[in-house]
């Protein structure tokens, strides 16, 4: 598999095969090769339909049958590639040679690469393209940045102060304690604490200790599994209790959750109902929704655990096996690399759940969450000791 953006005669070309066919879309327009113009390139597949985007002209790739995951396994090259070996006879036109140009805002999934000094991988033959030391986006949060003989400074919009811009002038003093968020409230001209995991208080200033969590909405738990590298990905198993008064919300999402092709196991509440989903690489499985009785709203608590043998997966509720079922007879990929993460409530702050989902759940969970086991482990997982913000005491009342 391979997905690959090369120019060609002036024109740009994607290029990707998803394990059955190379799709090839190339720009009607060329672009600009004085060095004086920046061009807006977008390109990707959802699924196996593909499309181009150079400066606002779309080109699309309508789908047809066949495979339509992007199953890599390798790192992520810009510009060039370290060995011509690698670069796949079918992924460009001509012989692979490398970019010469400028490349910036490189998005991937929602996410900027930052193309410095220390955070790539690896890298070589790499100049500054902008030949000042404002550089692209230094100054944050539409700041302006100007070049001094000792560098370079910002003039911030209005609410932005810090020296580039960084920080909301509602939070310069602000009294949020150990490791706690500053949220700005423009319209309040004041500001809000969200508490790291462990932290409570007006303030976040008030230690706390707890073995159900609670979780309010723009809450999460983060917790990595220490036994990863010794688990049986075939053989998966977790098991909680939880309760809720909300119809929606995702309960657990175990998974990296950076982008598409990343295998997960979801649990979560759909019209109040369970909702279950898997992927383990090649596709998402159709959704497993149990309908027999609603599981919100009655304030009770609610034991669950869902059991994946290889593509075979079984779901309990209450001790009652709900559904049981067969997401892939032909056994193509039998393994849930999860990559030893799990998030409980959502993701972090800022991460939407509809939107890293992908519209499989629609929001963040408001409700408790205790016991939790993985695997066949002999001890709970001790949630208290992740990272996480917004979560509190589920001990206390309501």
């Amino acid at each position: 598999d391979f997905l690959c953006i090369s120019l060609v005669n002036g024109f740009i070309q994607l290029r990707y095969n998803l394990g059955d066919k190379t799709v090839i879309l190339q720009t009607f327009q060329k672009v600009h090769t004085n060095g004086n113009r920046w061009h807006s390139l977008k390109a990707g597949r959802v699924g196996n339909e593909g499309y181009l985007d150079l400066d606002g002209i779309n080109i699309t790739e309508k789908a047809t049958p066949g495979m339509n995951a992007l199953d890599t396994h390798t790192d992520f090259f810009v510009g060039g590639v370290s060995s011509l070996n690698l670069v796949n006879s079918m992924a460009v036109e001509n012989e692979p040679t490398g970019f010469t140009g400028c490349i910036r805002e490189i998005i991937i999934n929602n996410r900027e690469l930052k193309l410095t000094a220390t955070d790539p991988k690896g890298g070589a033959n790499i100049g500054d393209c902008d030949g000042t030391a404002c550089g692209y986006t230094v100054c944050k949060n539409n700041g302006t940045c100007h070049v001094e003989n000792s560098g370079f400074s910002c003039s911030c919009a209005q609410e932005w102060t810090g020296s580039t811009c960084e920080q909301s002038i509602h939070c310069t003093q602000n009294r949020c304690g150990s490791q706690a968020l500053c949220i700005p409230q423009p319209t309040l001209l004041s500001y809000t604490c969200v508490c790291a995991l462990g932290w409570s208080g007006k303030y976040c200033d008030s230690k706390i200790q707890f073995f159900i969590a609670k979780f309010i909405g723009n809450s999460y738990i983060k917790y990595t599994d220490p036994y990863y590298g010794k688990r049986d990905l075939q053989y998966s198993r977790i098991s909680l209790n939880f309760t809720t008064n909300q119809t929606e919300g995702l309960i657990v999402w175990m998974g990296k959750g950076e982008d598409e092709d990343n295998d997960f196991l979801a649990i979560g509440l759909a019209n109040g109902t369970l909702k279950i989903v898997i992927n383990l690489g090649e596709r998402i499985s159709i959704p497993l929704i149990h309908s027999k009785y609603s599981t919100c709203c009655d304030e009770r608590w609610h034991f669950v655990t869902v059991v994946q043998n290889q593509t075979c997966i079984k779901v309990y509720l209450d001790e009652e096996l709900i559904l049981f079922e067969d997401i892939d007879p032909h056994r193509k990929y039998t393994a849930l690399n999860y990559g030893g993460t799990c998030y409980f409530g959502g993701f972090e702050i800022g991460r939407k759940v509809n939107i890293v989902t992908t519209g499989l759940f629609q929001k963040e969970f408001i409700g408790k969450i205790k016991d939790v086991v993985l695997f066949q482990d002999s001890k709970k997982i001790q949630l208290m000791k992740a990272e996480g913000y917004n979560v509190y005491n589920g001990n206390l009342g309501n």
